[in-house]
């Protein structure tokens, strides 16, 4: 005769070590992820040589091949979110950080801190040095394209894997920018009204399709904490593209938003090129001046085929 009481007692028992089993072993599998995420994603601080303290941020694979992203006025590393959060990115190193008088970074009182563009590049400097970043591909949008150039021109493209310019700002010179010299005005101005007024236009002149409304509001949050003794001074920075493009050894692309309400593109270009012969174009028809947010999915395959690209010619 089976002793159904026993045989229902050994099966609980059974069951219950299953499921304490499983537990643990999912418990384990989260604790890995978790730690691995730690692992991947860290912020930090590097200091500039005059001082001012600059914020970074990484994510994707520590060991993988570094991409450092350089925003543009009124931005922050968060400009680039649709990049640090792309699987198919996240194989190379991401490295982001807030340009001086940006986000979390630090913000001088003086504005020679940001009429100097040497000293933006020597924040670049900063950063690759602390990050000990090898053959970084160097992603700069809108005035991250004058801190290129500057970079280059400073520091020369020893150890550069390669250099993407995005709607770059090439020079600061009329034919070149599209002119707004009311929002201009309306960004320098102190009348608190007025700034807030013109950020928002300033931020939607970035688009030729704006971004879901979480994303614009973020966005605009973050121009908002913006230094405005910087945002008075930047159309007076320094720029050094003659110097630094001439000399890139480095693969250069350019990528431009066909509908630029901001940068010239095609003038831009040429420009470039006529500095450079070399350098690579691509021109985005579908979007604005922030083609990495409007056509992510096609900006983040060309960044990726460009840094792979890098590597194999070495």
């Amino acid at each position: 005769m089976i002793d159904t009481h026993n045989s229902w007692e050994k099966n609980v028992t059974v069951n219950c070590f299953v499921r304490t089993a499983r537990s643990i072993f999912a418990a384990a599998v989260l604790m890995t992820v978790a730690s691995a995420a730690a692992a991947a994603n860290k912020e930090y601080t590097v200091k500039s040589p005059d001082g001012v303290v600059i914020a970074v941020e990484e994510t994707g694979n520590p060991t993988g091949q570094p991409i450092v992203f350089i925003h543009g006025l009124l931005g922050s590393r968060i400009n680039w979110d649709k990049q640090t959060t792309d699987p198919d990115l996240q194989k190379f190193r991401l490295i982001t950080y807030d340009l001086r008088g940006h986000g979390l970074s630090g913000k001088p009182e003086d504005a020679e801190a940001y009429q100097d563009g040497r000293r933006w590049a020597d924040d670049l400097a900063a950063v690759l040095r602390e990050s000990k970043a090898k053959s970084p591909v160097l992603v700069g949008w809108s005035l991250g394209g004058v801190v290129l150039s500057n970079y280059l021109a400073a520091h020369g493209d020893v150890g550069i894997g390669g250099l993407v310019y995005v709607d770059g700002v090439i020079e600061l010179k009329p034919d070149l920018i599209t002119p707004h010299p009311e929002v201009y005005a309306g960004l320098g101005s102190q009348d608190l009204r007025t700034h807030l007024d013109t950020v928002r236009t300033f931020l939607a002149l970035c688009f030729q399709t704006e971004p879901e409304q979480e994303t614009f509001e973020r966005l605009l949050s973050n121009a908002a904490i913006a230094s405005w003794i910087m945002t008075r001074t930047v159309p007076s920075m320094t720029v050094q593209a003659e110097e630094g493009l001439s000399k890139a050894k480095a693969p250069v692309l350019l990528i431009y938003g066909g509908k630029d309400n901001l940068v010239r593109p095609e003038a831009s270009i040429a420009r470039a090129k006529s500095l450079n012969g070399k350098i690579k174009s691509k021109i985005y028809d579908n979007s604005g001046h922030a083609p990495f947010l409007e056509e992510a999915a096609r900006f983040n395959k060309d960044l990726a085929d460009f840094t792979t690209f890098t590597q194999g010619s070495k």
